[in-house]
């Protein structure tokens, strides 16, 4: 592969390219021109390029290399690592490999090089070597002095075992006087002394390999993390800090299972009752306060309050395994104490829906399976026992009640699908379809007059009311268009006026069903609310006509037909993806799918902007006045923090912008892509103000990034969990890991790396887990990871031993996107991508 290299036999390297000197490559007339260290251009030979080294400008000199007499390595300066070269050797050169070695060193600016070492430490000695044994090994140290030699000199040291146990090679080094400016981005307490500190600059190949790499397995691929010459001891016990749950904003609301329309209750308190991910949520408006249920493993996807409306049933989804089976909790709302689980191993994927039995005060509860069969099961839920099952076989279920005049008597509805299940004394069930196919009318709420007569809406937009003869057999009484198009909620207040809510027209109007349903009033959402998903008095009994509406854009909004809605509670509609914590305060900014960018001061909303492009990556600026957002078209936009305006939208690329980052000092951002390219902008005016600056082209999509704490270099994580170094100033990727493993870094985003390696392969969970997200505090004393089952784990930082031991919170069902400690790590803020759910943790003493 080396055919076309024009070099003599004699000639036995030729120098590719040398780091840290201004090196400029450039082609002219057919003809390469190189130019290292700035020194002017140079002729070279022409040249093709090399299969090997694609990139690789040519070497020089006269004459063939035959196939495989020539290699492209990279050669390390073992006195100083900045300096480094590739070359090109000739391995069928007749000069000697004592001679090459010193040429070599003159190429590294070193006198009397004599010895060259692989990164294990293993010494060369010869061509062949270099052809057989180290056929795969690229990178290369090289020494002065002989063996046993004295200072500066080369001993044998066993500095890790291999397979035959035999003691290898390795370089000791005089280390020098040398200092440098301690990092400003780790606290000066996890630092030693600085008397005892080893610069960068001055470490050899024994401190190189005293501590031993890390090898972890991701994706079924191994992979290796070298260690930093200084890092805070290994410490695997728990944290003395753990996770509790401070706020849940209800960004999902509206969008939980097949009963998901009966989602927003009013307790007794006056407190608002709705579920988030596993959480349930008493939020207390009054005193701007949270409690919450968190006994579930994997999502709620339904709940119903009790007749005496001190107990909640909330069934949960099925997870993975026998911890998160499908079952049902019936918890106090006073205590919040769990008082029955029931249903382990009956329901396939989950509890659809779920409600309390009215006439003898709420003795029984029902519970559809989510399954295809959605099965219908009766129980006696103080003791557990099944009353009775029975497989309804309707694939689009919308919900199930018992009839609040017979506790024997239940209605389940759907798509095309309206049927009334009579329980008998042995336990068998009575079917009666009021709806008969092939109707496809999809029923999507369902009251009752307080004669027990069934009304019903549907999502073609009509009120049904069904009445019963004298043989007991059901009629329709009356039907009329409410509205536009689908009715999403009913609820029968207790005067007899009843309320429906459309989901497409954004209305609420007002029905006297004491006079033929004749209209009262009338009031439409605005468009910037959404549409109607449910509706709940705020006081259940009363008749002042205050209700809550929750929105299909995930608002919560009360007011009443007679006046203006004003919004309690604001919630990102869709998927949500993007989070940044603002670096000197307690605020942070999510943004979504639904093109929302918020701002949040810990529980309190601050301010929304509707931009014109889905968002999934954020960052503060470094001053905290400027906010950018990547979106998955491309586009980067600047936001006033302050003042929640638009300042600047900026087309990037074509691809969706995964990461954003500001360096240290604020004057450049970078921009990683899934096109596996990164974009360099300078910044000035605060944030305010982009010039495009550079590209650094890549491969592989990206999903996480970390500025270092000089802003020199960038690492990054791919879709594939494989760790890529940037060179910011060649704006090259670094190839040699073991080179950048001394860098310190401004973030710890990344989810793997040497010192965040024992979030792989832990020991105490699944060895298949992956994490897709971690941070660093910013005392540098602890991680947070969150994985793709919805577990969230706090750590020590470093986290170094799959032995670490954490404290862990499950309340996700689904992949958590992004975690971050706020800017004085007493808060955690997390976020479920697809789940969309936004939570804030408090760090408490253990």
């Amino acid at each position: 592969m080396f055919d076309d290299f024009d070099l003599d036999d004699d000639t036995p390297f030729a120098v590719v390219t040398v780091p840290n000197m201004a090196a400029s490559y450039g082609k002219k007339n057919g003809i390469w021109y190189a130019a290292p260290g700035g020194q002017g251009w140079s002729k070279a030979t022409s040249r093709k390029a090399s299969i090997a080294e694609t990139d690789a400008p040519p070497p020089g000199g006269g004459g063939t290399i035959k196939p495989s007499s020539g290699r492209v390595i990279r050669i390390i300066n073992n006195m100083d690592h900045t300096v480094q070269c590739r070359v090109l050797l000739n391995l069928r050169t007749s000069q000697p490999f004592e001679e090459v070695l010193e040429d070599l060193g003159q190429v590294l600016k070193m006198n009397g090089a004599k010895r060259m070492y692989t990164v294990s430490g293993q010494e060369v000695r010869s061509f062949s070597q270099l052809r057989n044994e180290f056929a795969d090994v690229d990178t290369f140290y090289l020494g002065v002095g002989s063996v046993g030699g004295g200072v500066g000199g080369v001993m044998l040291s066993p500095v890790r075992r291999a397979r035959s146990r035999a003691p290898q090679t390795a370089i000791v080094e005089d280390i020098s006087k040398q200092r440098r400016a301690r990092s400003k981005s780790r606290p000066r307490a996890l630092y030693a002394p600085e008397s005892e500190i080893v610069r960068t600059n001055d470490y050899t190949l024994l401190e190189v390999l005293k501590e031993e790499p890390v090898r972890v397995t991701i994706k079924g691929l191994r992979r290796t993390f070298y260690p930093p010459i200084h890092h805070a001891p290994m410490d695997s016990t728990p944290p003395e800090k753990k996770m509790q749950l401070e706020w849940v904003y209800p960004l999902n609301y509206g969008y939980r299972g097949t009963d998901s329309r009966r989602n927003l209750w009013v307790l007794p308190t006056g407190e608002l009752l709705y579920f988030v991910a596993a959480v349930a949520v008493m939020y207390d408006r009054d005193e701007e306060a949270q409690r919450h249920y968190t006994g579930h493993t994997e999502d709620i996807q339904c709940m119903d309050l009790h007749p005496s409306r001190e107990m909640v049933a909330s069934g949960q989804r099925a997870g993975r395994n026998r911890k998160t089976q499908a079952h049902i909790r019936i918890w106090s709302t006073e205590t919040l104490q769990t008082l029955y689980v029931f249903g382990m191993g009956e329901f396939e994927v989950g509890v659809a829906a779920v409600a309390f039995s009215q006439l003898n005060g709420g003795s029984y509860v029902l519970a559809v399976d989510g399954g295809r069969e959605s099965i219908l099961s009766v129980w006696q839920w103080q003791w557990g026992h099944l009353l009775g099952k029975v497989a309804t076989l309707q694939e689009e279920l919308t919900g199930a009640v018992f009839h609040p005049l017979d506790d024997n008597l239940m209605i389940t509805h759907g798509k095309g699908h309206l049927t009334f299940w009579n329980r008998r004394k042995d336990g068998f069930f009575e079917r009666t379809d009021i709806i008969k196919p092939p109707s496809r009318t999809l029923i999507t709420a369902l009251q009752f007059e307080q004669d027990g007569d069934v009304i019903t809406a549907d999502s073609d937009g009509f009120i049904t009311i069904y009445s019963v003869d004298s043989d007991g057999a059901y009629f329709v009484r009356m039907e009329y268009e409410a509205h536009n198009k689908g009715v999403s909620s009913l609820v029968m207040l207790s005067e007899g006026t009843l309320l429906s809510g459309g989901d497409k027209d954004r209305k609420i109007v007002a029905w006297d069903s004491l006079q033929n349903y004749k209209k009262i009033t009338e009031t439409k959402l605005a468009e910037s609310a959404g549409g109607v998903r449910s509706i709940y008095p705020q006081r259940p009994g009363r008749n002042d006509g205050n209700i809550y509406v929750g929105t299909t854009k995930n608002n919560i909004l009360e007011g009443s037909l007679q006046r203006r809605f004003n919004q309690v509670v604001f919630g990102h509609g869709r998927q949500l993806w993007g989070l940044a914590v603002h670096p000197d305060d307690e605020v942070f900014a999510t943004a979504g799918h639904d093109k929302n960018i918020a701002l949040w001061r810990k529980n309190k909303f601050i301010w929304t902007l509707q931009v014109a492009f889905e968002c999934i990556s954020l960052s503060f600026h470094p001053f905290g006045v400027a906010l950018a957002a990547g979106s998955t078209e491309g586009h980067l936009i600047i936001i006033n923090t302050e003042t929640g305006t638009l300042i600047n939208t900026i087309r990037v690329c074509g691809s969706p912008l995964s990461c954003v980052g500001y360096n240290p000092t604020g004057d450049m951002i970078a921009i990683a892509s899934q096109n596996g390219s990164i974009y360099l902008f300078r910044v000035s005016r605060d944030g305010f103000s982009y010039k495009k600056s550079n590209k650094i082209r890549g491969s592989q999509p990206l999903i996480q990034m970390d500025w270092s704490s000089d802003s020199n270099f960038l690492q990054t994580v791919t879709a594939d969990f494989d760790l890529c170094f940037w060179d910011v100033k060649s704006l090259s990727p670094e190839k040699s890991p073991i080179a950048m493993k001394d860098v310190k870094w401004y973030t710890q985003n990344s989810t793997v790396g040497f010192l965040v390696a024992g979030i792989w392969n832990n020991r105490f969970y699944p060895m298949t887990s992956i994490i897709s997200t971690a941070s660093r505090s910013a005392a540098h004393d602890l991680l947070i990871s969150g994985d793709t089952d919805g577990y969230i784990r706090l750590f020590r930082y470093p986290c170094l031993s799959p032995k670490a031991e954490y404290n862990e919170e499950k309340v996700y069902s689904g992949t958590v996107a992004c975690a971050r400690f706020l800017f004085n790590d007493r808060n955690l803020v997390t976020v479920g991508g697809t789940d969309a759910a936004l939570m804030l943790w408090e760090l408490t003493e253990e």
